[in-house]
């Protein structure tokens, strides 16, 4: 697994916890869409980017004008912790 699939892996595992999600976390494909296909809403997404901040030390703002791609699904998020964390 690439370090990508393993945040993906942790994110999903992620979102059923802390959202009480009722699907499981292997059944939530990466590319879905967060808030078409899963339904978050927007404190559910902030929620995850609160969650996400501790877990990773990423720092997510409310401000950024790439926040609707960056939570547009699991994989665009994982992607930016991983960029984020590289930097």
């Amino acid at each position: 697994m690439t370090e990508q699939q393993v945040i993906e892996t942790e994110l999903a595992q992620m979102m059923v916890q802390v959202l009480n999600l009722e699907i499981k976390p292997e059944d939530i494909d990466p590319k879905q869409s967060l808030v078409d296909d899963l339904g978050l809403d927007s404190l559910d997404v902030l929620e995850i980017a609160l969650t996400v901040s501790k877990k990773y030390g990423v720092k997510l703002r409310s401000d950024n004008e790439n926040n609707k791609q960056i939570f547009s699904c699991i994989s665009a998020l994982a992607q930016h912790i991983h960029q984020e964390q590289n930097k």
